[in-house]
């Protein structure tokens, strides 16, 4: 498990109403270990009482910045987002976790690829950093972003991605979308759906010459965008995603149900992490692995807890799990027996997995 490092928070910076952006104090003999790159995120961590509360939010800064900053808007409820958006102040301290992730793809500084990017909200965090990133060290490559946000005033970062415009003009596109203001432009009114995509693929996306397309934001939104650009043909391994937590579905909740009724109560659980071992029993009332070993006092990674981050990625060594929902494993590490803790479910009587591998 990766350590957690205390640090300081350097400047705490109202973006919109109900967004915060956070710079850290990165000390000299820390940077080697939080070198990061665009797309990736920081997981941070408070206490609230006894509970360990963690959460992770996408770097807003570039690789090129030296700098390490997260935007954080605030969610109804979200007693992270609203202890950030409202008590955080610069000098405090908090536990943050190196940079983790892999949504972005390695920079080519001979390369002259075509990015497409697609962001809803505050989705454009991770975005904003690959945009610069790839601009200021791709000198013959090109972005184009279609960002969706509620009103004109809502708009994270308008500032920031006026800036890049000028700084690489002719280099980086910008359509903004709005869905509670009208806009003069109908194309540009209202949500990004089926066929506003494919009008988008016939006029202003070139789809033979697009590289790599990278999406952010909520679930319906995202695979709306990815399967239209691929009906329009375009590669379905060029389109990578990352995706926000909107609770389950419906068939999400029947999965759920289907699976309680397979989960073995008394599962006898074996983790393995940071060459240690630790044992507990898993009772019927648990709802996962990870927070059966939490409760039993296992230090455990962990962050997002909604089947998206990987930041729990283990693998099964002994034994079978299910899992409710998986967004963060492809393929061929769900061959290899993976698993995301936060979202396992025991299906035997015993039950091994490794953090390590």
């Amino acid at each position: 498990m990766s350590n957690v490092y205390p640090l300081q928070i350097k400047a705490v910076e109202k973006e919109t109403d109900d967004c915060t952006v956070v710079s850290f104090d990165v000390p000299d003999e820390l940077k080697a270990e939080f070198q990061f790159q665009q797309g990736q995120h920081l997981t941070l961590e408070r206490q609230n009482g006894d509970e360990t509360i963690r959460r992770s939010y996408s770097l807003c800064s570039s690789p090129v910045d030296d700098e390490w900053q997260v935007a954080v808007k605030e969610i109804p409820e979200g007693r992270f987002s609203t202890f950030i958006n409202r008590e955080l102040k610069a000098n405090d301290q908090l536990n943050v976790l190196p940079p983790s992730g892999e949504f972005g793809v390695p920079v080519d500084t001979k390369a002259s690829k075509n990015y497409l990017f697609f962001a809803a909200g505050s989705g454009i965090t991770p975005i904003i950093s690959m945009i610069k990133t790839h601009l200021a060290k791709e000198p013959n490559s090109k972005c184009q972003l279609f960002y969706l946000n509620k009103t004109a005033g809502s708009i994270i970062f308008k500032e920031r991605l006026e800036q890049l415009r000028n700084q690489f003009f002719g280099r980086l596109e910008i359509y903004y979308f709005l869905t509670r203001e009208q806009r003069d432009i109908e194309l540009f009114n209202g949500r990004l759906d089926a066929d506003k995509v494919n009008t988008l693929c016939n006029t202003l996306i070139d789809i033979d010459e697009v590289n790599d397309v990278f999406i952010c934001g909520p679930e319906q939104m995202l695979f709306t965008i990815r399967d239209t650009l691929v009906e329009n043909g375009l590669a379905k391994d060029r389109i990578h995603y990352e995706l926000f937590v909107t609770g389950l579905s419906e068939a999400d909740k029947a999965r759920v149900s289907q699976l309680r009724e397979q989960q073995k109560s008394g599962s006898k659980i074996t983790i393995l992490d940071g060459g240690k071992e630790f044992h507990f029993t898993m009772s019927q009332e648990d709802d996962n692995v990870l927070d059966a070993g939490l409760k039993a006092g296992a230090d455990l990674p962990f962050a997002c807890k909604g089947g998206v981050c990987s930041t729990c990625k283990c693998k099964i060594i002994e034994g079978e799990a299910e899992m409710k929902i998986n967004y963060a494993l492809e393929e061929d590490e769900l061959d290899k027996k993976y698993l995301l803790s936060c979202q396992a479910i025991p299906t035997t009587d015993k039950l091994v997995i490794d953090y390590d591998v």
